[in-house]
């Protein structure tokens, strides 16, 4: 992977935050569909990537903490999973709007970097399958592609099996 490439329309906090950690990182552009049924599966077919390496980032509340899970475009989120990776007891689903307010990113944008409250993050154990994977940059339409290993050492993520396909 190179480092970050030239995108059009600046930097978002993702990206800046792997540039100013040294992590090496490729942006990926494409033209998002507004009309798109699923953010995460419209990215992975654009970019011509397999669904099982494009990880989408949602934002659940454990025990009313809330917590960012990583996981695979291709398959669900599994709370239970999730509660029981952070020590919790019950998870669903964040306020689409508290999840935005945390972060600093808009539904279908938010990455797991650079937000603007640093939320406990789970990275789906399957992300060790590959040698790179994909995840928002932080903008509909744009992605950045990383190791898993960065990712997670970033965000200071549990790595554990939260998804299910």
């Amino acid at each position: 992977m190179a480092k970050k490439q030239k995108t059009s329309g600046g930097g978002t906090p993702a990206t800046v935050a792997l540039t100013t950690a040294g992590t090496p990182f490729t942006v990926h552009a494409y033209e998002h569909d507004p009309a798109s049924a699923s953010y995460g599966e419209e990215a992975a077919e654009a970019l011509g990537v397999s669904p099982d390496r494009v990880f989408k980032t949602l934002v659940a509340d454990v025990d009313g903490e809330l917590t960012v899970a990583v996981v695979p475009v291709a398959g669900q989120l599994d709370l239970k999973a999730l509660a029981s990776a952070v020590g919790g007891k019950r998870a669903s689903m964040a306020d689409p709007a508290a999840a935005e307010r945390a972060t600093g990113y808009v539904r279908g944008g938010i990455s797991p970097l650079g937000q603007r409250k640093r939320l406990r993050t789970v990275l789906d154990a399957s992300a060790r399958d590959h040698a790179s994977i994909c995840v928002s940059a932080g903008r509909r339409g744009l992605e950045v592609e990383l190791s898993p290993t960065d990712l997670a050492a970033l965000t200071s993520a549990v790595v554990a099996p939260i998804g299910r396909a």
